[in-house]
């Protein structure tokens, strides 16, 4: 029988008296990440019952526009790689990376 490893990742958020986020820090022992800050964190979660992604945004109040603009095309980018690992569909992939370029080029982000 194969033994199973318990991992955590942990989020912790400081707000002020109107519950807006000043600072986030995260923590992975498991990549060995110790309380680093961020300054935004999507998080997606699929309940499989009410068959519904269920989300938390959240980013400091320091948080720079055009570095908003930049974690969301990332993160866009990110989650067409992870569609085309967990479906194999080279064509809506193809689809979704070229709505990335576009996204870069509209938000003039692309990289010189």
């Amino acid at each position: 029988m194969s033994e199973f490893k318990k991992s955590e990742i942990n989020i912790e958020v400081v707000t002020d008296e109107n519950k807006v986020p000043e600072e986030i820090t995260w923590s992975a022992e498991d990549g060995n990440i110790y309380k680093e800050d961020a300054k935004a964190l999507m998080l997606s979660v699929w309940d499989s019952k009410a068959q519904e992604t269920l989300g938390i945004d959240l980013w400091t109040k320091d948080m720079p526009v055009d570095e908003m603009k930049k974690f969301f095309h990332q993160t866009l980018v990110s989650m067409s790689n992870t569609f085309n690992r967990a479906t194999q569909d080279e064509k809506m992939t193809a689809t979704m990376k070229d709505f990335c370029d576009y996204f870069a080029e509209k938000l003039e982000i692309t990289k010189k």
